[in-house]
């Protein structure tokens, strides 16, 4: 198990509560001890927030439970993945030495509104934050009502912490044409502040997206199961929830993200994208005449604390966000619209921006950048943003 002072020291440089980034910790572990079970890996199908997160998108949000569909129905069973999760819990311990008390693994049948059964499950943590009491929980969702659609992938769990397992860890997950139709779906059906968030994350991600007919037609098979329309933007801003994006858009999201951008940057975007969605229109320009200095640089996930420039990752977050960072630069203070990294004939690692009030486009190296902050002021993209 890694040490407190890691947990801190990631809490303080990425802005996140220590809680946060100590169950997001706990979960890489715990998405290790269900690999190493078989029967639970190949019929445990990881989806959800945390498995964008953890799988697939190189910036987003800290999400904080497990969501699955199971293959084989047999698997909805308490008693089973009771017996089962108190395996995962002494192969953890051993492991990692995560305690993960036995008495505080618990599951539970559920029905939902339309009297499909599930089960939620909880299991308890003593992490590096070494808590007492009230132990803190995560929360697993395992659903046999899904309809999978695509075949499952197996792809490596991002754990950017000092104890990743030589070998990995890895999880049967859904694809990401998979995950990003599940997501529109989601958003269709219960418009949540999180639906939302994710599926703009998606959208500003659609480079990693292979095959668009796939994705719209995985949609509607799967809209299809759930007997409802394929969803549009008037659908969902007739939705009866519609005004709960507002009213819970701050407790649900705050506490995920290094500072939470304002909803309206996110609802203003979701006619673009049913644009995008159904008709494959771009309307964003190129950054031909700003990026003149070397090829196109991308920094790839953090391998851990210990290895990563935190003032690249806060410009990731921004980009990602379409928030403007503020930044020193020698010796001159200057609020930027973040759009690219660069990588120059001498080595440097170039940053790519906009001032926001004039719109003048500007490079910074990298290494030069005196100090850098998030900022709340949100910007309209001028040109592509190639950060991902």
């Amino acid at each position: 198990m890694i040490r407190k002072v890691e947990i801190t020291e990631f809490s303080k440089k990425l802005s996140f509560r220590a809680d946060i980034v100590e169950k997001d910790y706990v979960l890489g572990w715990l998405l290790a001890g269900i690999s190493a079970q078989k029967n639970l890996s190949q019929n445990l199908i990881f989806k959800g927030g945390t498995c964008l997160k953890k799988c697939h998108l190189e910036t987003h949000r800290l999400s904080e439970d497990l969501d699955y569909t199971v293959l084989d129905k047999k698997y909805v069973d308490e008693d089973f993945l009771i017996s089962s999760f108190k395996t995962v819990s002494d192969w953890v311990y051993e492991k990692s030495d995560i305690e993960m008390p036995k008495n505080l693994i618990s599951f539970r049948k559920y029905k939902n509104k339309k009297g499909i059964i599930s089960v939620r499950g909880k299991v308890g943590y003593r992490g590096p934050l070494l808590q007492k009491r009230n132990l803190p929980k995560i929360q697993l969702d395992i659903t046999a009502s899904e309809i999978l659609v695509l075949k499952p992938v197996k792809l490596k769990v991002h754990h950017p912490y000092s104890d990743e397992p030589k070998t990995g860890i890895t999880a049967y997950c859904y694809s990401y044409v998979e995950a990003f139709a599940e997501k529109i779906r989601a958003l269709g059906e219960r418009a949540r502040p999180r639906d939302l968030y994710d599926i703009v994350c998606l959208l500003r991600n659609k480079s990693l997206l292979s095959d668009h007919e796939l994705l719209l037609s995985t949609l509607k098979k799967k809209s299809d199961h759930k007997k409802m329309e394929m969803p549009n933007f008037k659908s969902i801003k007739a939705h009866k929830k519609i005004d709960e994006l507002g009213t819970e858009w701050e407790s649900m999201l705050a506490h995920q993200l290094p500072l939470l951008p304002p909803l309206k940057i996110f609802w203003r975007e979701l006619p673009s994208f049913f644009e995008w969605l159904n008709n494959r229109k771009d309307t964003e320009k190129s950054l031909k005449g700003i990026t003149k200095d070397g090829e196109l640089w991308e920094s790839g996930r953090m391998e851990n604390i210990y290895s990563t420039n935190f003032i690249l990752e806060k410009i990731k977050f921004s980009a990602l966000n379409r928030l403007c960072v503020e930044l020193l630069y020698e010796g001159k203070k200057a609020t930027i619209e973040p759009y690219s990294f660069r990588k120059n004939e001498e080595g440097h690692i170039l940053f790519y921006g906009c001032h926001h009030k004039t719109k003048k486009t500007d490079s910074f190296k990298i290494e030069e950048i005196q100090s850098l902050n998030i900022t709340v002021k949100p910007f309209t993209p001028k040109y592509v943003v190639e950060i991902g």
